[in-house]
């Protein structure tokens, strides 16, 4: 089964996006490569059960099992010692990748409370946008009386495009509402 969102890119994206930068060969124009989920959590040193709770959260929002990510470094100012886990993270791709990118579009995003669009400018200069989320809790896989700590994800979604603007253009498309500048 082809996700409706990646169908709606073969099947109108990719021309409206070939007149807008004039391309001449289809396989020119932008689409995701990868989605990356990362939930950062400097609390796991004192509490491993937090991130025990934070990886199961990421592996109901994402559709896989989350990876568990372990210092490189030791620092002691933050008490924090050479491989002890500190985060979680899920890369997605294919058809996990464009399921999780609608549901984040349609569903999660417009359940932000206060909710007016994200940055236009959190772009990185070579075509992959990033987006900070503050609760978890925004997705409906997870449950709410089952939560222990809000916790914040970072979701970074990496293009294939050499540009902001054509990244800019392509997630327009596909629905990322963005804000509009003054």
């Amino acid at each position: 089964m082809i996700p409706r969102l990646l169908e709606r890119y073969r099947s109108e994206i990719i021309g409206k996006l070939k007149e807008e930068f004039g391309y001449t060969n289809p396989h020119q124009v932008p689409c995701f490569d990868k989605i990356v989920v990362n939930i950062g959590l400097g609390e796991a040193t004192q509490n491993p059960k937090l991130l025990e709770r934070a990886t199961e959260e990421l592996g109901l929002i994402t559709g896989q099992k989350a990876l568990v990510r372990r210092a490189r470094k030791s620092v002691a100012n933050f008490k924090l010692r050479e491989g002890q886990a500190i985060g979680c993270m899920a890369t997605l791709r294919g058809i996990r990748m464009w399921e999780f990118y609608d549901r984040l579009v349609n569903v999660a995003l417009p359940r932000v409370r206060d909710f007016r669009g994200t940055s236009p400018k959190a772009f990185d200069g070579r075509g992959n946008y990033t987006l900070g989320i503050k609760e978890q809790i925004i997705f409906p896989e997870v449950d709410y009386d089952q939560v222990e700590k809000i916790t914040g994800m970072n979701v970074t979604v990496c293009t294939t495009a050499n540009t902001d603007a054509e990244a800019k253009s392509l997630l327009t498309h596909l629905g990322m509402p963005f804000r509009q500048q003054q």
